[in-house]
C-alpha cells in the first residue's frame, strides 16, 4: 500500500498531518517571510467537530486536558481554547491509533505543579540574563 495515498483511505503521515486534515491547525499564510494570517480553516468535518464538542467537556473536568482548557481560555479566549485542546485530543488519538500508545492523565493538580516550575524556570533564566536573581519570599512575610 502507498504511504501518500490521496484517498480517503489509511491516514499514514504525522500527527501534524492529521490535525491539519482535520483543520484544526493553524493555517499560516505568509508573504515575503511576514506572517500575515495564522487562523484555522472552516471545516464540515465531524471528526472536527466532535474533537471540539470533546474539548468543551473535558474543559470541565478536573484533569491535565481540563487545567490546559481552562488556563487557554483564560489567556486567549474560550473559541480559541477549544481549538487548541481539540488538536490536542486529536494528537493523542492519532498517537493511540497508529503507535499503540496508551495515555495516563496525570490531573489537573500535577499539571499545574508543572506548568508553576516550567514558568519559574523561565523567570529565574530571564532574570539571569539581566544580572538578577530571583528569591523566594519567606512564608511569614506571605501569610501577612
Amino acid at each position: 500500500m502507498e504511504a501518500h495515498s490521496r484517498g480517503r483511505g489509511c491516514f499514514l503521515g504525522s500527527a501534524k498531518h492529521f490535525t491539519s486534515w482535520l483543520c484544526l491547525a493553524p493555517g499560516n499564510k505568509i508573504s515575503g517571510g511576514k506572517l500575515l494570517s495564522s487562523r484555522t480553516r472552516r471545516t464540515s468535518s465531524r471528526a472536527a467537530a466532535l474533537l471540539r464538542l470533546a474539548a468543551v467537556t473535558i474543559g470541565r473536568s478536573d484533569t491535565a486536558l481540563g487545567a490546559f482548557y481552562r488556563r487557554l481560555s483564560s489567556r486567549i479566549g474560550k473559541q480559541k481554547a477549544v481549538t487548541a485542546t481539540a488538536r490536542k485530543i486529536a494528537v493523542l488519538f492519532y498517537n493511540a491509533i497508529r503507535h499503540g500508545m496508551a495515555y495516563q492523565d496525570q490531573g489537573a493538580a500535577a499539571y499545574d505543579e508543572r506548568h508553576r516550575k516550567r514558568v519559574l524556570s523561565n523567570l529565574q533564566r530571564r532574570a539571569k540574563t539581566l544580572g538578577f536573581a530571583l528569591k523566594p519570599i519567606p512564608e511569614a512575610a506571605a501569610v501577612s
